[in-house]
């Protein structure tokens, strides 16, 4: 039988009361400090009537209120200062998990496409219950410096970049859920944690039932994600004792849509031994552009008809761009690009991806939470916990993406991280896009028209960012567009 925490006779509400009355306590607090500050103000007056010094009075009105201001500013300025270390570790993050993930074997002349926010998510959800050197691990990994950014301020940061993110357009949603089973008790203040900082549905389950288990969890990620991602989990292990899972979903629409009756059939080389036939999608007009001599690249600007972007990079040699791309070249690019008339033609194409990071994240250093020398003591006591897998999904024109993170007892009782995985799945037509991509851009002039002609019709890279934070939705590499 499924539960959900947020029902009256679950787990959940009973967090929801805890947090009211954290809510409610600290307001007690503050009205206790004030009344306790005005108290002393009395102190050492005359027990007489006097009349009060209204220009004294007014003076250390002011000096409260300066003072009032000037810790509000030191405030701001400290939480502007924890978003901005997360953010700029989140862009980091990206651009190194991608390159671990086109240096892999298994990825070789394949489509790459995943959602760095959403491993970034799960991962600092993790780290809410991690400690000690497990604890060190994920902060590394993440970029995160732990002498400048304590779990708190991460916790408070992503609160703050989600629900922006959330508020702010209905071209994307993100969030995460934990799947507890029943006989599983984490501490309250873990769950409550997850709840209010990352947005977290939480449900309980019974794990011993493999499939009705695993179908809950699918039927969750394909309703979060429009159905794009319907078999996250394929089998569960009985041992399983709680799942936590982050999703994006995003669907934008083009600001100036692709005209369908110019879409027609073309050719793409795949490599110097392969073509392919995809539809090609054409229109001519403005676009911002810019290329990078450094990394013999040439981008593409594509906005969607909010603060999101798709840029379109076309490598002269993919291996240089991998090897060398970062958060300063995204920065660079959409800083110094130029509006001038093209004449543009990008591939149709959707493409779904699966990826267990289990190697890739152990090789990025975050080694302790798949063995017996995970501390996950903040999730429980008593016993060991570790992370089984950890799985990210796929997307298509509505760019969906969910990070797995399964969790079981060992033999020895641990708790352990069994398993990273994610999918995702990326679709691009002529109205829009849902994910992200890598897109190559070949310039080539065509002397009777004398407009310069961008042609994705060879291997390009694809990066989906929201323009006024900056942040790195997805990353991925298009080798094949009609690539199962």
């Amino acid at each position: 039988m499924l539960c959900n925490l947020n029902e009256p006779n679950c787990t959940f509400v009973l967090l929801s009361q805890l947090s009211m009355m954290h809510a409610a306590v600290s307001v007690w607090i503050l009205l206790a400090v004030i009344c306790v500050g005005r108290g002393h103000q009395h102190e050492g007056h005359d027990t007489d009537m006097q009349e009060p010094d209204v220009q004294n009075t007014d003076v250390q009105n002011t000096d409260v209120q300066n003072t009032d201001v000037q810790k509000t500013d030191v405030q701001d300025t400290a939480v502007d200062s924890s978003v901005s270390l997360v953010s700029s570790a989140n862009k980091q993050f990206a651009f190194h998990l991608y390159k671990k993930l086109a240096a892999h074997a298994d990825n070789q002349g394949k489509n790459i496409f995943f959602s760095p926010l959403s491993v970034s998510v799960a991962l600092a959800s993790l780290s809410v219950g991690a400690r000690g050197e497990t604890h060190k691990q994920l902060f590394d990994g993440l970029g995160f410096n732990n002498s400048q950014l304590t779990q708190t301020e991460v916790n408070r940061v992503f609160h703050t970049l989600m629900e922006k993110n959330n508020e702010a357009s209905q071209d994307s949603i993100e969030g995460t859920a934990v799947f507890v089973d029943q006989r599983f008790k984490p501490h309250a203040d873990f769950l409550d944690t997850l709840k209010n900082s990352y947005f977290a549905d939480g449900f309980n389950v019974d794990f011993t039932k493999t499939k009705d288990s695993a179908n809950t969890i699918n039927t969750y990620v394909s309703d979060k994600t429009n159905g794009k991602i319907e078999k996250l989990v394929e089998s569960l292990d009985p041992s399983t004792v709680m799942y936590l899972v982050s999703y994006i979903y995003f669907k934008g629409k083009w600001a100036t849509p692709f005209e369908p009756k110019l879409t027609k059939q073309d050719m793409f080389q795949v490599d110097q031994n392969s073509k392919v036939m995809v539809q090609m999608m054409n229109r001519e007009g403005n676009f911002h552009t810019y290329y990078d001599r450094d990394l013999s690249t040439s981008i593409l600007h594509l906005p969607f008809n909010s603060s999101y972007s798709m840029l379109l990079l076309l490598p002269d040699d993919m291996a240089t761009l991998e090897n060398a791309i970062c958060p300063s070249h995204v920065t660079k690019w959409l800083k110094w690009m130029n509006a001038r008339r093209f004449d543009v033609s990008i591939p149709k194409f959707s493409i779904k991806t699966s990826y267990n990071l289990n190697e890739v994240l152990t090789e990025m250093g975050m080694t302790d939470m798949f063995g017996d020398r995970a501390d996950l003591s903040g999730i429980s006591e008593g016993q060991k916990l570790a992370v089984s897998d950890v799985i990210p999904p796929g997307t298509l024109i509505t760019c969906s993406l969910c990070l797995m993170l399964h969790f079981s007892l060992t033999h020895t009782h641990a708790f352990i991280v069994l398993q990273v995985v994610h999918k995702a799945t990326l679709d691009v037509d002529e109205a829009g896009a849902t994910a992200t991509a890598a897109t190559g851009i070949g310039i080539t002039l065509l002397s009777f028209q004398h407009v310069p002609v961008l042609k994705f019709n060879r291997p390009f890279m694809v990066v989906i960012t929201e323009r006024n934070a900056g942040s790195i939705l997805f990353v991925g590499k298009i080798n094949n567009p009609v690539a199962e």
